[in-house]
């Protein structure tokens, strides 16, 4: 029997729908799963008559692959990693490739990476997005590791990657674990876009009381234009979906919402940078608010507010939809234009040589967060490499800034009208505070100083030079850089 070209490890649905594309493209895969009966349903299911074959062990799996071998284990991340890891190592010769293409977090990559590489391996941290569909039809996929790696497995990432017009989203990313970074920014950036979508629904059901078929027609008009995206596509479809009995599917589905954990590690990692990721922090939070339901009903019934509702005899709805459109589109060029600095910085941490206009066009098909203007950022990264913020670059500031006043019409009308826009506003908070020559944290920095003697500049003295202020006449002139309480 002909070796094969790859191994798979874990047949979940992203495992089995990845190893039916590689096999689509003419690559041979060999499979194993720890529930044996898993492999045996796959082959006598879905992998009949193609050129898959399933392995009883890790050894028969090992065995069955071309050299250099390389594996692909689609396992839940965390410790199963590193088992299979170091049940893998025995089977394999210096040169073979382990490739992870689970949600690992990026410092466990970094970690394996230079474990394996340590005893003569190869790693590959491969960050795949686009869910079920994705990675059975084509997904984005993101890899970085050990970069000897490139070379064997390009024909097979890139034959299987979605594409954005000829171009596959999938290119070398980096060494280490910049590709499993890269898709945590990515989900950072995808829980932001759900988070902005949800309270643009919430506005046009509470604020505008729109029927659901009529927001489904709006997400529908608004997947035809500057809005157009994966998130937009399949909110549009959701709102179309009837029960049962008739009635909107998604007046049946109970408010509290789960999370996996990569938009955690995405707002760490910002802290961890000192890059400010607000959008993406609120939308983390407004999931944790949700999961707290019974607390919320609870409130409800004690915490009075306001229940404005829009003036429907005088208002000019079709304006305010409009106004919501626009609040909706600047507030996603934030949430990008945070995700994209972020991957700046860390760059510049771990050494990455990181390609952003690259890495837009691996979202710009796949992917859960492909949209339009992916295409835009690209462009803007082209121009200039070196560029700080998204929100500088020509095209972003003329459309935010025409998008800006309805933006804030919107923000206004639904605090006073008690809806909570958590992400909608932090997104214009940011935007303001970037636009400030001067923020009050001169102020901060004086209430630092006075209670801890943790100094401060001058704005009439060169950057560095740092200054202590006895404020009350009684304290000391040794600043906290100097001694340790």
């Amino acid at each position: 029997m002909d070796k094969m070209d790859i191994g798979l490890i874990g047949l979940a649905v992203m495992g089995e729908n990845l190893c039916l594309n590689i096999e689509s493209k003419g690559f041979g895969v060999a499979v194993y799963n720890r529930s044996a009966d898993k492999v045996e349903n796959f082959i006598q299911g879905r992998a009949a008559g193609k050129n898959i074959i399933g392995c009883a062990n890790l050894q028969q799996l090992a065995g069955n692959l071309k050299r250099p071998r390389k594996i692909m284990l689609m396992v839940k991340a965390g410790v199963p990693v590193d088992e299979y890891i170091e049940l893998l190592l025995p089977y394999l010769e210096p040169g073979d490739i382990i490739i992870d293409g689970g949600n690992s977090n990026f410092i466990d990559t970094i970690r394996r990476a230079k474990y394996t590489e340590s005893a003569g391996f190869l790693y590959v941290g491969a960050g795949v997005s686009g869910g079920e569909e994705g990675a059975l039809n084509g997904p984005s996929i993101m890899p970085g590791g050990s970069k000897a790696a490139w070379g064997s497995v390009k024909d097979i990432f890139l034959s299987i990657a979605a594409k954005a017009g000829d171009e596959p989203c999938c290119n070398w990313v980096g060494s280490d674990g910049s590709g499993h970074f890269v898709k945590m920014v990515h989900n950072g950036i995808e829980y932001g876009d759900m988070q902005l979508i949800c309270e643009v629904y919430q506005l046009m059901r509470e604020y505008l009381d729109m029927p659901v078929r009529e927001i489904h027609e709006t997400f529908k008009a608004w997947n035809e234009g500057i809005l157009e995206s994966y998130l937009i596509e399949i909110t549009r479809d959701i709102l179309a979906f009837e029960d049962a009995d008739g009635s909107p599917m998604i007046d049946k589905i109970l408010d509290a919402a789960g999370q996996k954990g990569t938009g955690k590690w995405t707002l760490i990692s910002s802290l961890d940078e000192g890059v400010p990721l607000t959008l993406i922090g609120e939308a983390v939070w407004a999931r944790c608010l949700s999961a707290q339901k019974d607390e919320r009903v609870r409130a409800s019934k004690l915490i009075s507010g306001p229940n404005c509702k829009f003036p429907k005899k005088d208002g000019d709805k079709v304006a305010f939809v409009e106004d919501i459109k626009n609040a909706l589109f600047a507030s996603k060029v934030v949430s990008y234009a945070q995700g994209f600095a972020l991957l700046r910085s860390a760059a510049k941490t771990h050494g990455w040589n990181l390609n952003l206009g690259d890495v837009a066009m691996m979202w710009r098909g796949g992917c859960i967060i492909r949209s339009a203007f992916l295409g835009n950022i690209k462009e803007a990264f082209e121009a200039n490499p070196d560029l700080e913020n998204l929100l500088l670059n020509s095209y972003f500031k003329d459309t935010v800034g025409e998008a800006q006043d309805g933006w804030r019409r919107v923000c206004s009308t639904a605090i006073l009208s008690g809806i909570p826009v958590p992400a909608l506003s932090s997104a214009l908070a940011y935007f303001d505070g970037l636009r400030s020559e001067r923020l009050p944290t001169n102020l901060l920095q004086a209430q630092r100083d006075y209670f801890g003697a943790h100094t401060y500049e001058r704005v009439d003295k060169p950057r560095g030079e740092f200054f202590h202020t006895n404020w009350t006449g009684k304290g000391g002139t040794t600043p906290a850089g100097t001694y340790t309480i």
